[in-house]
């Protein structure tokens, strides 16, 4: 489904945790905005005459059709005609569409408060969630194993993934993907994106594996238990039980079967942790933290250790992440971290993955702190910190209250300028500091 922005500091979630696979190679880990796909209606195709566009209807449920919303949908069925959509998949599919007003209510909705990231982990990777994810694994752990072994991805990844994106299939949304993309594509914020996932969403239901009334998911068009966007679920879902179908509602092999495909497709290395929690030494450089890349070897001489003690994973690409700055707990992340970042592109999304799949398996969580008495800047007031850095000479880019890679170089560079810890963390204090320049 969708892109959203993250901050290293803050989850804001389109549709809740339903985060949506898509493969795209990763902006900085903290800004997930990677839809690629555009597709643009064509009106001057040949003419399809089911769906009705003279006047206001109403479906069933007696919620409106708008004339214009209707007569887009003839024009996108046209489009979709040239493009070879059968006549009667257009009509499975678009016979009852209805327009959405409460999609575009939360597809234009920015929260002006967002979490830390240490709550969202507490209900992310909450104890109920841990239990019900062992359940989960013990119940279906043939299925695991089995897709295990055929991608290289761990089980307990899988069912991570699972649960977090969907509750464990306990709640994978409610919408028709049909409604959502189809009023999306009308009246959305990205609409060209829409239009393409609605075209790819035709295609499923053309090949057989979903019928339309079955492809159920979120608002903003993710699918399934592990929340697929149409053209994600073209290119990597997989028939885990060989029924000749895929169908990541009602079939936990092609669940867990599509998801690790896709991981697998994303880089994952086999046999290699996610990561590590770790304790960094006195004098660690944070401004290497983030996006630095080391092996675990030169990280080892630069004073990093796990927590829990032993060595470090033999990574030779890994980078130190620190989510909540120097006062909070340090991860060394490898390949694996990058390909969860693959699927859903937000530090704190691949930290929950990643720590409550270790749960799962029986390891431990994590051990440091959180600095929960920090409070976390609303969008205003990210957006003045940008703007405050950018009048005191630390360029940021354009003001827009998001808090992204520029941002947190504009900060370390401010951090470093005033003698204190580079570690990119943004603070009510450093904007209060700010404000008395």
């Amino acid at each position: 489904m969708r892109k959203l922005f993250f901050t290293s500091l803050v989850f804001t979630m389109l549709a809740g945790c339903q985060s949506g696979a898509q493969l795209a190679p990763p902006a900085a880990a903290d800004e997930s905005d990677s839809h690629a796909s555009d597709v643009a209606t064509d009106s001057a195709v040949e003419s399809d005459t089911t769906a009705s566009s003279g006047g206001a209807a109403s479906n069933d449920n007696g919620a409106e059709r708008p004339a214009s919303f209707m007569a887009w949908v003839d024009d996108f069925r046209r489009h979709a005609r040239s493009e070879g959509i059968a006549r009667s998949t257009l009509d499975e599919a678009f016979s009852n569409v209805r327009y959405q007003p409460r999609i575009i209510e939360l597809d234009r909705s920015q929260p002006e408060f967002v979490r830390p990231i240490w709550e969202y982990l507490d209900t992310a990777v909450s104890s109920t969630r841990i239990n019900q994810g062992r359940d989960k694994l013990a119940e279906h752990r043939d299925t695991a194993r089995e897709m295990e072994q055929r991608y290289g991805v761990p089980a307990e990844i899988v069912v991570a993934i699972w649960g977090i994106e969907s509750n464990y299939g306990g709640n994978f949304g409610s919408f028709s993907t049909i409604d959502a993309l189809a009023t999306l594509g009308y009246d959305g914020r990205r609409q060209s994106f829409a239009r393409g996932e609605l075209m790819a969403a035709l295609r499923i239901i053309e090949q057989g594996d979903i019928a339309a009334e079955r492809m159920i998911g979120s608002w903003a068009g993710a699918m399934g238990h592990t929340q697929f966007i149409p053209s994600s679920f073209e290119a990597y879902a997989e028939d885990g039980d060989g029924d000749g179908r895929r169908d990541i509602w009602g079939s936990i092999p092609d669940v867990m079967a599509s998801t690790a495909n896709y991981l697998a497709r994303a880089g994952w290395q086999r046999g290699q942790p996610w990561g590590v929690e770790v304790e960094l030494g006195s004098g660690f450089d944070y401004s290497q933290a983030d996006d630095t890349r080391l092996s675990s070897r030169q990280w080892a001489e630069r004073g990093v250790r796990p927590v829990n003690g032993g060595s470090l994973p033999d990574f030779s690409d890994a980078a130190v992440v620190v989510p909540a700055g120097a006062n909070g707990p340090a991860f060394l992340v490898g390949p694996n971290y990058r390909a969860i970042l693959r699927y859903n592109n937000a530090t704190s999304y691949a930290l929950a993955v990643g720590t409550l799949a270790d749960q799962i398996a029986g390891r431990s969580g994590v051990v440091q702190g959180w600095p929960r008495s920090e409070q976390p800047l609303t969008r205003s007031q990210v957006r003045e910190l940008q703007e405050r850095l950018n009048a005191a000479g630390f360029d940021t880019g354009t003001p827009d209250g998001v808090f992204g890679p520029n941002t947190r170089s504009g900060l370390r560079s401010y951090q470093r300028a005033e003698g204190l810890v580079p570690d990119g963390f943004a603070t009510l204090s450093l904007l209060e500091r700010l404000q008395r320049r």
